[in-house]
């Protein structure tokens, strides 16, 4: 949508923009709101900025005097679908996802599951229950043949992910996982380039590929380690970055997803992509993938806020609109 229209379509509009939250990646958040708040307000919108809690119900929602709300939460509340469901109740349009595709991407196996279902390829995988293998295993635990990658199965940033490559990691793994959870996720390990793809308005933006200064792209490497390297357009041939591109569009589509996603693909060594998970509200902040590829793509960050606050207008328009509103 041309820029112009797009502050036409948002003037004179309320539009709260809600970070914060009380998960795990609530630091990330933060960045990624403030981040979002100061462009749209450069771009002479009229921004209120929401820092939340965990506390947060429908009736707050309405006292807030918003017309529409950017969401910049990450983690617990703000991507696993209760933020989504207090707004719709406030009715209340929001960027992003929807209730089902929110919590179904923010659970892990769900995802998982919904991969399968659409032939999407992804790591073989399972999922257990700590206590439950406490239970049954006792202090031995788990027998795995490494190498796999442990993970919690809610949560993002790649808070509690271990790559295990020895028998004797698994447990301590196990561990550091169960920190955000007592379900953990155990897939096999896919050595190859890391890529991700960002998806805005159904389209998929140009594919980005980090080199990373430890195993993988943990927390560390996402929003503190100035060595990590990001490169977008990512140095692959025009064939096999379209089959990564259609791959993360149809992870986005297999769950349901709207508006935009992050999609975080394994190319492997004979050049078959995998997908590992889906991000439904991506990072805004100064190392995040999605602002990057879209500025690879021509849009600055303010026309990407923009867009996605329009995509969420447009959509409570056309319901309005088939309601007789």
């Amino acid at each position: 949508m041309p820029e112009t229209k797009q502050r036409d379509l948002l003037k004179g509009l309320a539009i709260g923009v809600l970070y914060g939250g009380p998960s795990a990646e609530r630091e990330v958040s933060l960045e990624s709101g403030e981040n979002a708040a100061k462009a749209l307000a450069a771009a002479g919108h009229d921004v209120h900025r929401v820092v939340l809690d965990g506390s947060f119900t429908s009736r707050d929602a309405l006292g807030l005097g918003i017309d529409i709300a950017f969401l910049a939460l990450h983690g617990e509340f703000g991507e696993d679908g209760r933020i989504q469901r207090i707004l719709e109740e406030a009715d209340i349009p929001y960027t992003g996802s929807g209730v089902d595709a929110s919590s179904t991407a923010f659970d892990k196996m769900l995802a998982k599951r919904a991969f399968e279902r659409w032939s999407v390829r992804t790591p073989a995988w399972m999922c257990l229950d700590v206590v439950e293998m406490d239970r049954t295993c006792g202090a031995t635990g788990l027998y795995l043949v490494p190498p796999v990658v442990v993970k919690p199965a809610t949560g993002g940033s790649s808070l509690g992910v271990s790559i295990v490559r020895r028998e004797e990691q698994v447990r301590p793994a196990i561990n550091k996982a169960s920190e955000y959870g007592d379900s953990i996720l155990i897939e096999r390990y896919i050595q190859g380039r890391e890529l991700t793809v960002g998806i805005l308005g159904g389209t998929p933006l140009p594919v980005a590929e980090l080199q990373v200064p430890s195993e993988f792209y943990d927390y560390n490497a996402k929003y503190s380690d100035d060595r990590t390297r990001i490169t977008c357009p990512a140095d692959l041939e025009p064939e096999v970055a379209g089959k990564v591109q259609a791959l993360a569009l149809s992870a986005h589509r297999a769950l349901g997803c709207r508006d935009v996603s992050r999609t975080d693909i394994i190319l492997d060594a004979g050049g078959l992509p995998w997908v590992l998970e889906v991000n439904t509200l991506p990072g805004m902040t100064s190392h995040s993938l999605l602002p990057r590829a879209a500025l690879a793509a021509g849009k600055s960050f303010p026309e990407l806020c923009e867009e996605l606050l329009c995509l969420a207008l447009e959509r409570a328009l056309a319901v309005a609109g088939r309601h007789g509103a």
